[in-house]
């Protein structure tokens, strides 16, 4: 080793210490990721995929390389995340895909009549029959409806934001007038679709139980919830990061942990 490497290996600050200093970042990358994920993602899986790639990060970090550890430790943190839900995540691309396409149809079509979309109207819209909407509605509500796709072209924004996750003023305001928007376009949700979030999400009622109440099947239940969390997301559009018929980044306000 020449002087300039001893000196480098000198300065190079130790595994345990590495670990010790940046394990805040692997909690704050998890749950900015967690806030776009479905309630079916526990937020311990992702720190303890986190913490894995922190301590890779830690063994391979190289300083000559010229980039600062966090940034290094970010990239590789996010990317063991990522892998990890790569791992129950079994859902075709093409779910995914025509999940979104619903969403935008939806959105385009409140924007242009100024009331809720119909089935007709967005399977028209899509040039499927009302038959294929239903059955991408199913599709779409029995697999979590995000994509990984989504999260890879976020980007290394995740770990800009990550860097300091000190909430100021602005942010703050930011945060509240998303969960009043969220809260509003619940309640402008359709009769049936309001009911059957309130008893899902709130009195906490399965899909059978939904169904008894309602007088349907519970496999229409199903196509139901799911219309609904679509809509809600064609609708909060302008919140979120994704616009809801691609996955390109949109400008970045707040993204809440909803239905959307």
């Amino acid at each position: 080793m020449n002087a300039i490497g001893a000196y480098q290996a000198m300065q190079a600050p130790s595994l345990d210490y590495l670990v010790r200093e940046h394990a805040p970042l692997v909690k704050r990358i998890a749950y900015h990721l967690l806030a776009r994920l479905p309630p079916s993602v526990q937020v311990d899986d992702l720190i303890q995929a986190g913490m894995e790639g922190l301590l890779e990060s830690a063994r391979h970090y190289d300083p000559s390389q010229g980039a600062s550890f966090e940034t290094y430790a970010g990239i590789r943190i996010r990317g063991a995340m990522l892998d990890e839900l790569r791992r129950y995540d079994w859902t075709p691309r093409s779910v995914h895909r025509k999940a979104r396409e619903v969403a935008e149809a939806m959105r385009d079509i409140e924007v242009r009549t100024g009331r809720d979309a119909r089935d007709g109207e967005v399977a028209e819209r899509l040039s499927i029959s009302v038959a294929e909407y239903h059955q991408i509605l199913q599709d779409a509500q029995s697999s979590r409806v995000f994509s990984i796709d989504e999260l890879l072209e976020s980007g290394d924004s995740v770990l800009d934001e990550c860097a300091d996750n000190r909430d100021g003023p602005i942010e703050q305001l930011t945060e509240i007038g998303f969960t009043q928007a969220l809260a509003d376009a619940i309640a402008g949700l359709p009769e049936r679709e309001r009911l059957v979030v309130s008893l899902y999400y709130e009195e906490e009622l399965n899909l059978k139980e939904i169904g008894a109440v309602l007088g349907v099947s519970e496999s229409r239940v199903c196509q139901i919830q799911s219309q609904a969390m679509l809509r809600l997301r064609g609708r909060m559009a302008e919140w979120l990061d994704v616009d809801p018929g691609s996955a390109r980044p949109k400008s970045k306000k707040r993204e809440g942990r909803g239905a959307a």
